[in-house]
């Protein structure tokens, strides 16, 4: 059997690049440490504990929160999945209500189900010129929050998957109003307010909660993570007593170690490398303007690591397409592909060369365009479906005991009430979520991806979602 390290061995000494997290970008010269194995130690003397920190590990996040402007902040080894579940569970009652983006991460879901909550959704502006789900708009959340007072909480993401803003100022401004707390996934903006190449953090913004995935854009470990606490509205102690439930009781200190490392070289360089990462990303960003057929995506409020390179204009190829080629013939890996563009990630721990290969190849792949020829092409928009939430999924999953189910295919379950997610992943966000009635838009578009060659998570059985069928 082939050995895991071996594997990645192999690859680390290959010429593949990485357009994609973690932030590290196997970059061994960025951070001057050798991990793991020796230092890879369990709660000893000396060495604190991360569930009842007081010494070195209490220090330790008292700097990351420093850093980030914070009142209170907690290192996450369970990534950020740890913190929105801890969250959420921690600002709402079971049975409550929660006022969440209908874009939210799965983790975001999950949280609901496992509290009970009901969720009432906010839909994102969708930018049909770009193909891209925008922001949450200001006048949507003060309307939820009127229309029904029993609101316990408010949660966004931000920068969304493809870099999308969202004013947070303002929403939190809104939220306020009714002292409930606003959570903002921030997982893709830990390198914010870093720079003033890119925004301020959430923290910075009157966010009440606020999750950073360090690993994502900026040289941390995969799994590691910040959660922040804010203001007067957020029940501290409940979210602590829940990171202390989601959160391994064996939280790695190679992982811990990490993000000292990491946030250390921020406090001592973030000047000197953003200034150089930012340098070469604006560079790159002029070529990429140039293009003839692909088109650099970027919305006002927009996250400038995120390079969005659409195919809208180029009627046989699709993100797959892109995505396969520049796999394929560049070695070039990207972050995700959807149905019209691929996401390409970066971060400080990029490189000059890494950006030129990048560029070089999709001018190359555009002089051959007339020689491309894909034997399908699907234009599809990404903007999630609104569908009628007939049931919460807690109440769903209740209702199981009483209710005749079968595995349909989608053309069969238009109309019927969805028993299961169905999501592209990455990014996570559900397109039908259980409880839903599904609509022809959303089922539509689900078998679109599927023909694409996209792979449709959170369904069990291929090509069929779980309905009630004696409704």
């Amino acid at each position: 059997m082939e050995r895991l390290y071996s594997k990645l061995k192999k690859y680390s000494e290959s010429d593949f690049y990485p357009f994609h997290m973690p932030g590290h970008k196997r970059n061994t010269t960025l951070i001057e440490s050798k991990l793991p194995f020796d230092i890879d130690i369990t709660e000893i003397d000396g060495f604190d504990n991360l569930h009842h920190a007081n010494d070195i590990l209490k220090n330790l996040q008292e700097r990351a929160a420093s850093l980030y402007h914070a009142e209170e902040t907690h290192y996450l080894v369970n990534g950020s999945t740890s913190g929105i579940l801890s969250a959420i569970l921690g600002c709402t009652s079971k049975g409550g209500t929660i006022l969440m983006a209908r874009n939210c991460h799965k983790s975001v879901y999950h949280a609901v189900y496992m509290n009970e909550l009901h969720p009432i959704y906010l839909y994102p502006k969708f930018y049909s010129d770009m193909e891209l789900c925008g922001e949450i708009m200001l006048e949507d959340v003060e309307k939820a929050l009127e229309d029904y007072p029993n609101i316990q909480a408010v949660v966004i993401t931000s920068p969304t998957y493809e870099g999308i803003l969202s004013d947070v100022e303002s929403i939190a401004k809104i939220v306020h109003r009714k002292s409930i707390p606003l959570i903002v996934d921030e997982a893709h903006g830990a390198h914010f307010g870093m720079h003033s190449y890119f925004p301020e953090n959430s923290n910075k913004k009157g966010a009440d909660v606020v999750i950073h995935s360090l690993h994502k854009t900026l040289p941390s470990l995969t799994q590691t993570a910040l959660i922040h606490m804010n203001g007067k509205y957020v029940n501290r102690c409940k979210v602590r007593k829940y990171l202390q439930i989601f959160q391994t009781s064996s939280p790695s200190y190679v992982f811990m170690a990490s993000i000292d490392e990491c946030i250390r070289v921020l406090e001592g360089k973030k000047q000197k490398l953003f200034d150089y990462y930012t340098y070469y990303l604006d560079e790159m960003r002029k070529k990429l303007y140039k293009l003839k057929y692909f088109v650099l995506l970027e919305s006002e409020e927009f996250d400038r690591s995120k390079i969005i390179i659409s195919v809208k204009n180029i009627s046989n190829m699709t993100g797959k397409d892109l995505y396969r080629i520049l796999l394929e013939n560049y070695h070039l890996q990207m972050e995700m592909a959807a149905g019209d563009y691929i996401v390409a990630m970066t971060s400080i721990g990029d490189t000059n060369e890494g950006f030129n290969r990048f560029v070089d190849a999709l001018f190359e792949i555009e002089d051959k365009i007339k020689y491309f020829d894909s034997q399908k092409k699907y234009r599809i928009h990404f903007q999630i479906p609104k569908q009628e939430q007939c049931y919460s999924s807690y109440e769903i999953e209740e209702l199981r005991k009483e209710i005749s189910t079968d595995f349909v295919f989608w053309n069969d379950a238009k109309g019927k009430i969805s028993l299961e997610y169905a999501y592209l992943y990455p990014p996570g966000v559900p397109i039908i979520v259980p409880g839903e009635r599904i609509s022809e838009e959303a089922a539509n578009l689900i078998q679109e991806y599927e023909r694409m060659g996209f792979e449709i998570q959170g369904i069990n059985v291929e090509n069929k979602v779980e309905v009630w069928i004696n409704e």
